[in-house]
């Protein structure tokens, strides 16, 4: 039977992480901003020039299951934290340059599935002068580019990395149950702040899943181990 104290981070892992962050960090700064950059010029271009019309995505049972839930808006947003851990925790350039190639493939599956089938969210029965937090997302985001939900692919994605990382980093099993906790939450989230409906979410997870599963599968990153000797 697992103790309390099996389940928590192992001595130095605080440590760990702290190194590894600050592990290239300046490459890792203008390349994660330099990579959001380009991936959100890119939606938004085919947001707002879909190639033919929209499909408008059904809800199925599940839908009916998550209420609108205004409370959900931070960790819907707490995505673009969550995707930049993986990158911020690589310690070579090696692994900086394929997690890039992986995402790039990722986004360009994604961003060509909305091209040649553009799917938007049904309109939500929600009265958002209501909800003022809301307004810069629904002016900048609008119900395009729907199926499969990228926000939830990148979450998957992202949490398979850092499964990885966290078992080499020796975190323990509780702050890997947290990393998956969030995953889901930012799941939950995309249905909770009608972003997207349950077919979006799904069609990301399968999306999300397998580019991690694949690159992962491929693609082994280096031990932490290696990072006294990794030149900052």
């Amino acid at each position: 039977m697992a103790t309390a104290n099996s389940l928590l981070p192992t001595a130095g892992w605080l440590r760990r992480f702290g190194e590894r962050l600050r592990t290239l960090w300046f490459t890792k700064l203008l390349g994660i901003t330099g990579a959001m950059a380009l991936f959100f010029v890119a939606y938004f271009w085919l947001l707002n020039h879909p190639q033919s019309r929209p499909t408008v995505m059904p809800l199925i049972a599940l839908d009916a299951l998550v209420p609108f839930a205004p409370a959900a808006l931070p960790l819907y947003l707490s995505l673009w934290i969550y995707v930049s851990l993986v990158p911020s925790l690589l310690i070579e350039r090696r692994d900086l340059a394929s997690w890039g190639a992986a995402a790039t493939g990722l986004s360009v599956l994604g961003l060509g599935i909305f091209l040649v089938w553009p799917t938007a969210v049904p309109a939500a029965v929600v009265d958002w002068s209501r909800h003022p937090s809301f307004t810069l997302l629904k002016s900048a985001d609008a119900s395009g580019n729907a199926c499969p939900s990228l926000h939830v692919a990148f979450a998957v994605f992202s949490a398979g990395w850092l499964e990885r990382l966290l078992r080499q980093m020796h975190s323990g099993p509780l702050v890997r149950v947290l990393n998956w906790l969030w995953c889901l939450g930012i799941l939950y989230s995309t249905i909770a702040t009608r972003q997207h409906v349950a077919i979006d979410v799904l069609a990301g997870t399968v999306l999300g899943g397998f580019a991690a599963a694949v690159h992962l599968r491929f693609f082994q990153p280096d031990n932490c181990a290696a990072v006294g000797t990794t030149q900052r």
